[in-house]
């Protein structure tokens, strides 16, 4: 699956986010976020994200409240991961 995310990015992300490292957002998200909450936080119907702007405010609060210390090219990378996964914005 991994093989095709390139292609699936350079399709529906901005500029911005292709050049995100979806892999390493992936790694990220699972060492930092998966402790807290599983994948059904993005999946359920009520989800507060609705936009990727919103994505991302929602996952630099959350890298705040469990004190990572990602770089801004880090959260770049857990945004895209999060929207090329579940969000698809």
């Amino acid at each position: 699956m991994r093989i095709f995310l390139p292609a699936l990015l350079a399709t529906s992300l901005p500029i911005a986010a292709i050049a995100a490292d979806v892999e390493n957002g992936d790694d990220l998200h699972f060492e930092s976020c998966t402790g807290c909450h599983d994948d059904s936080l993005y999946t359920r119907a009520d989800r507060k994200v609705g936009d990727l702007a919103q994505l991302g405010r929602q996952v630099r609060f959350c890298k705040d409240a469990v004190g990572a210390t990602w770089f801004d090219d880090e959260v770049d990378d857990v945004i895209a991961y999060l929207n090329a996964t579940y969000y698809k914005f």
